[in-house]
């Protein structure tokens, strides 16, 4: 089989784009055609494709006529629909697997799918079908007002970077794709967690385009370690709706060391927050990726998630589990349909700072649940997400829409 996936980047930005990697080695493992569609970006990988990218475009610190045309751009790119039609007749795939494409690639490319009659699928890696800023969260709180395709609410909340432009520009592309059909083309739409899915049905998709397959990562090349030492982990994006605040708050005056790997809007915040709170115990390691991410993650005792928005499926509970350590993860969004609470980890209420610190404690001073749990952790990696797991189900879904 050949397939196309298409994402806005072609670099690892988060966890969205490992999955989108990963399925194409997986699919190529499998002696099948995966080929790669992005725009340009000045970080992206090499690949041998990217003559065929549309062209990179930037919307911040650029003049007011610039981010008109960009914002254009943001909504429908006539040069993605060009370029992807003139893809599609060189490449000729039988199906088209989209991650995201929102805001950069645009749904033009699923015109142009439906103009040479090749069937989509699309993975769903946030709510952007549901809210046109991505997280369904207003003044960090999650939100649920623009669910049926009320996205004014965006505008007026400016619950996208607090700007009123930036969620106008928002709301019309979410109006646009709306009134005009744009996703009725694509057959199946893949949600990593049953809570996406519960959520999109509710917001009036239907059910029979939603399907659940989990996120996935090779077990086989990772082994994991029960080993107790000195620090525990955060992995991800240094933004305010990660709760790393309330993480940081937590940890104070705590006897164990707080390694934070990961980059971010709210990066300096937290640093000077560490400062002033003088937080010995805390350790911003920046972006990591790699062995090195391979090696913090294996020496550490456990990894917490404090998460205040409706996380999908974070990949971090996922490489988590299969390095064996067990996860303390916020009760909200999809996380509490991985960590189950006393088996592979611990839950607590989003944004309580008082009761993380006392599941924090509780597993510190309770050294051999952290590897027990770390072990239950590892057997659910292999059971549920694996490779070989991800794919069956995958491969399901590729056929159905084939047919």
């Amino acid at each position: 089989m050949r397939v196309l996936l298409a994402n806005n980047y072609y670099y690892i930005r988060g966890g969205a784009e490992r999955v989108f990697f990963d399925e194409i080695h997986l699919l190529q493992n499998h002696g099948h055609e995966a080929i790669p569609f992005s725009r340009h970006h000045p970080q992206n990988l090499p690949t041998e494709y990217s003559v065929y990218f549309p062209r990179h475009f930037e919307y911040v610190n650029v003049p007011a006529y610039e981010k008109v045309i960009a914002a254009l751009k943001l909504i429908y790119s006539f040069e993605s629909l060009k370029k992807f039609k003139l893809f599609l007749n060189l490449i000729k795939p039988d199906l088209i697997h989209a991650h995201n494409i929102y805001g950069r690639l645009t749904t033009s490319i699923i015109d142009a799918a439906k103009s040479k009659n090749i069937p989509v699928v699309m993975t769903l890696h946030d709510y952007k079908l549901i809210c046109p800023s991505y997280l369904m969260l207003a003044r960090g709180k999650p939100c649920e007002k623009c669910k049926g395709g009320k996205f004014y609410n965006c505008v007026l909340t400016k619950c996208h970077k607090n700007s009123f432009m930036a969620s106008l520009v928002y709301a019309i592309e979410s109006y646009f794709d709306y009134v005009f059909r744009k996703n009725n083309y694509i057959k199946f739409l893949i949600c990593p967690s049953e809570f996406s899915l519960k959520k999109h049905a509710e917001a009036g998709i239907p059910e029979e385009k939603l399907v659940h397959i989990p996120n996935f990562v090779n077990t086989n090349k990772i082994k994991p370690s029960y080993t107790l030492t000195d620090y525990i982990l955060y992995v991800g994006r240094l933004s305010k709706e990660k709760g790393v605040l309330t993480l940081l708050k937590a940890i104070k005056g705590l006897d164990i060391k707080l390694k934070i790997v990961g980059d971010g809007p709210m990066r300096v915040e937290y640093e000077d927050f560490v400062k002033e709170n003088n937080l010995k115990n805390v350790e911003f390691l920046g972006y990591k990726a790699g062995d090195e991410l391979k090696e913090i993650f294996r020496n550490s005792k456990f990894i917490v998630i404090p998460s205040e928005w409706y996380e999908n499926a974070p990949m971090t509970v996922v490489e988590a589990f299969a390095y064996g350590k067990p996860v303390i993860g916020a009760n909200i969004g999809g996380i509490p349909e991985m960590v189950s609470e006393g088996e592979t980890g611990l839950l607590f209420e989003p944004g309580n700072q008082d009761e993380l610190r006392e599941k924090i404690i509780y597993l510190l001073h309770n050294p051999s649940l952290i590897i027990k749990m770390g072990q239950k952790a590892r057997e659910k990696a292999e059971r549920e997400y694996s490779e070989d797991a991800h794919y069956q189900k995958l491969i399901e879904v590729y056929k159905k829409a084939l047919s």
